[in-house]
């Protein structure tokens, strides 16, 4: 997932929001052109979200949310 000039739209975050509930852990890369800050724009991905922030490294933001639809599968026997 990256965000670009364009910043935080409402079609970022409902694209990051797809994203959580398929995958859980996500990255998100900030691109240059953004100019937004990484730690800022983390916080509010995981408010918005209800997230959990996990950690940002330069432009690099992970953020974790669990599956509302998971599905468990215990191996037979």
């Amino acid at each position: 997932m990256q965000i670009g000039k364009n910043g935080l739209t409402e079609d970022v975050l409902k694209s990051i929001d797809e994203a959580l509930e398929a995958r859980e852990l996500i990255k998100i890369n900030l691109l240059n052109n953004s100019l937004l800050d990484t730690k800022e724009t983390a916080l509010e991905i995981c408010d918005s979200l209800k997230a959990e922030y996990i950690q940002s490294i330069g432009n690099k933001i992970i953020i974790y949310r669990e599956s509302e639809e998971k599905v468990i599968e215990l191996p037979k026997k």
